[in-house]
């Protein structure tokens, strides 16, 4: 039987990756990963085994020591890791979005000093956007970084970073005046900061601290924290790109690769959810017959399978477009809801096909189920990608006269 999702067009060095990842997912995560999740404990030797087979230096350019994938393999790569554990391919998705960020927009002087290490995984990012009274709002940001000599001084409070304990590097996007008169917009008074720090919690360097881990219903084993700037003190040089004021741009640029990811997250993990319902009800028995010989489950299966193809296919073009070098903020928004959303439906029916053990955490669909919300969420709501999509159709069909 042909797997979903297949991808057309690869060439036999991406079939080889992704065959190399996949096998990895059945052997290495697949096993472990719900033990590993229901003691939310985090997945330090499958993090060493996704070094050794440089996963961490996967987009990352050759001239830099890593292997200078397109972003498409990047996203196959996710898709597969999320089907084995969607943590998994939360850890490394943020490290991508800093060396994207770096590797786009960096001075040389940062190019040459971060991107070998990270392609090594032996510098590992973070990145940071998010408050705790602003949400969605990016422009609310309050925290904010004033020049002092040599150095900026940040003050501030952020949440939800990704990696926050585990990762020695985060580009953390702050107000920042200087330069910047009163009034100027709020995302043209935006500096992303390039901050090194100590893996762990607590004070991890003078003025950063890192409180711990926050509690949450799924997503475990990655560390999700809060990050406390208190008189940080972090050299000029340490400006993504050497100039203030496009820290917004950055970071939205990065948040374009962030949402393919998602998206390549949600495709990974409703299969994986397909491929648990699909297989349960041959086994399951009612009435005397396997449950999948019933019309109502081949139904469900059926709209099941073609939302995994649906989303795949969205995912594909998302990252093909962002690829070659296009604008695709409306891809990437597509395909983030699309995905995110049959994701949670391609889930939640699998539940179903379960039931009552769906409600067992024997059964690996009560952490998958658990997992989907949060993709509803992560790098911008729904109701944030329908913004994005409803003005860019308007761009692109604006009447004339």
């Amino acid at each position: 039987m042909a797997r979903l999702a297949q991808t057309a067009g690869l060439t036999d060095i991406q079939r080889e990756i992704l065959s190399t990842v996949r096998d990895f997912v059945d052997k290495e995560i697949i096993p472990v990963a719900t033990e590993l999740e229901h003691r939310d404990e985090y997945p330090q030797e499958i993090v060493d085994g996704l070094k050794e087979l440089g996963l961490f230096g996967l987009m990352i350019p050759e001239e830099y020591g890593g292997l200078g994938e397109s972003l498409l393999t990047y996203a196959l790569c996710v898709e597969e890791i999320a089907r084995g554990w969607m943590s998994v391919s939360g850890i490394i998705n943020t490290h991508f979005i800093v060396a994207y960020m770096l590797k786009q927009h960096g001075t040389q002087e940062q190019k040459d000093h971060f991107l070998p290490r990270m392609a090594l995984g032996e510098v590992r990012g973070a990145f940071s956007m998010s408050e705790p009274a602003l949400g969605s709002d990016v422009s609310a940001i309050t925290s904010k970084a004033v020049k002092d000599g040599d150095d900026y001084v940040l003050n501030g409070q952020k949440m939800w970073l990704t990696n926050g304990g585990t990762s020695n590097l985060v580009a953390v996007l702050v107000k920042s005046d200087e330069g910047h008169p009163e009034g100027t917009a709020a995302h043209k008074s935006m500096t992303t900061f390039l901050v090194e720090k100590e893996p762990g919690f607590g004070e991890v360097r003078p003025g950063l601290t890192i409180p711990g881990k926050i509690d949450k219903m799924g997503y475990k084993g990655v560390d999700t924290t809060e990050l406390i700037m208190d008189g940080l003190r972090i050299p000029a040089n340490r400006v993504l790109g050497g100039t203030t004021g496009r820290g917004f741009y950055q970071m939205m640029d990065g948040v374009e690769v962030g949402r393919v990811n998602v998206a390549a997250r949600g495709c990974g993990v409703a299969q994986r959810a397909f491929e648990l319902g699909v297989s349960y009800a041959q086994q399951r028995h009612t009435f005397g017959k396997p449950i999948a010989q019933h019309q109502a489950i081949q139904f469900k299966l059926a709209e099941m399978a073609t939302k995994v193809e649906a989303a795949h296919a969205m995912m594909v073009n998302a990252a093909h477009k962002k690829d070659s070098g296009e604008r695709n903020d409306l891809e990437a928004g597509m395909a983030k809801y699309l995905a995110s959303e049959y994701c949670k439906e391609v889930v939640e029916d699998a539940f179903r096909i379960h039931g009552g053990y769906g409600f067992s955490k024997e059964y690996e669909i009560e952490r998958l189920y658990r997992e989907a919300p949060m993709l509803l969420i992560g790098e911008g709501t729904a109701e944030i990608q329908k913004m994005i999509i409803g003005r860019r159709l308007l761009e692109e069909y604006r009447l004339q006269g």
